[in-house]
């Protein structure tokens, strides 16, 4: 097998899209959750998004920076989400009932894209990321998935793509603990965990907020 040659190509667009959503969702937050210009996350995200997307999929020849700057745009919008979540939190417990039902519109914002913004962080850090996981790499998985532990479950030639880490993404944001696939490293176990606090003190604040509005 040649170095360039796809073993399991993993296609841009999919994170791409993903990211795109995540912006989408921050300029759609009100005022009071943005913390500096609103265009600033939006320009920040999308420049190096161009060129990122250039190519059709990562490869196992992908240059360093490649990967350095997909990290760098999703941790960004995790700073930027968390930094919402906060400031959510804050309005919510001393916001009126008025303002209280268009808090709880931003939380749902809020929360989708931490499901989002996850899922991009597990399909990244997955075996070392998806240009690793594009050739021959025989890496220990980061996350365990049922069909890799049992192949019988599934066609032959199955892989988790970028819809199986935002799966887990979200059944991880819902129940607050690994559904199917289950972290096994350290930065596994950690994301998954720090995921399952940002929504846990989202959906739980907003519950409250939300019956006190129901009165």
């Amino acid at each position: 097998m040649t170095k360039l040659e796809l073993v399991h190509p993993e296609p841009r667009w999919p994170a791409s899209v993903a990211l795109l959503a995540c912006v989408g969702l921050y300029v759609a937050l009100p005022d009071r959750l943005v913390v500096g210009p609103r265009w600033l996350v939006p320009v920040l995200v999308a420049l190096p998004l161009l060129p990122l997307s250039a190519r059709k999929h990562r490869r196992p020849n992908d240059a360093p920076w490649v990967r350095a700057f997909s990290l760098g745009l999703i941790g960004l919008v995790t700073l930027a989400n968390t930094t919402s979540v906060v400031l959510l939190v804050h309005r919510l417990l001393n916001a009126n009932v008025s303002q209280g039902r268009n808090l709880i519109y931003s939380a749902v914002s809020v929360w989708l894209t931490n499901v989002i913004v996850f899922g991009l962080w597990f399909w990244e850090i997955d075996r070392g990321g998806p240009h690793r996981r594009a050739g021959s790499d025989t890496s220990f998985p980061d996350i365990q998935f049922p069909q890799t532990e049992n192949p019988e479950l599934a066609p032959k030639d199955w892989y988790p793509r970028f819809f199986d880490y935002l799966y887990t993404s979200f059944a991880n944001g819902t129940s607050f603990a690994p559904a199917d696939a289950m972290p096994l490293t350290l930065i596994a176990k950690t994301l998954f965990a720090l995921e399952s606090v940002v929504s846990l003190i989202t959906i739980a604040v907003v519950a409250a907020r939300a019956v006190n509005i129901l009165r």
